[in-house]
């Protein structure tokens, strides 16, 4: 069955969301030599369970904080939702939905980016109740 093999970001200023996604997540930036402003973004290694994306300037109109999210929301794995919600606000972003358990699964929060994209942040927790 088809399964997510890239993801993308937009940034109203990719310069400040790529320094909240390097602060908070590790992850790393490299500007593409092509025809429009696009970065590659990498989560983590090869071979590591997870996948890696793009990002781009905002297209269209800017999102309205008190509507729908209407979009894919990614979820990054996490070891602990206390230590990277914490990251999350260190580095300019918010938490919109509280720590929350997912039983038998894990720990899961909701936060936004510093352009106002909902992420998810998931900690993996068999005992989670």
């Amino acid at each position: 069955m088809p399964r997510p093999i890239h993801f993308e970001i937009q940034a109203d200023d990719p310069a400040r969301a790529c320094k909240f996604y390097e602060t908070v997540l590790g992850w790393s930036f490299h500007k593409w030599d092509g025809p429009m402003p696009y970065w590659l973004v990498t989560t983590g290694p090869d071979g590591q369970r997870g996948i890696n994306g793009g990002m781009h300037p905002r297209m269209g109109a800017k999102p309205v904080p008190e509507q729908a999210v209407i979009a894919f929301v990614c979820t990054v794995d996490i070891d602990s939702v206390d230590t990277y919600a914490g990251k999350v606000i260190q580095a300019g972003g918010q938490i919109v939905v509280p720590k929350m358990p997912i039983p038998g699964i894990g720990w899961l929060a909701y936060a936004k980016d510093t352009e106002g994209n909902l992420f998810g942040m998931m900690q993996a927790d068999s005992a989670a109740v």
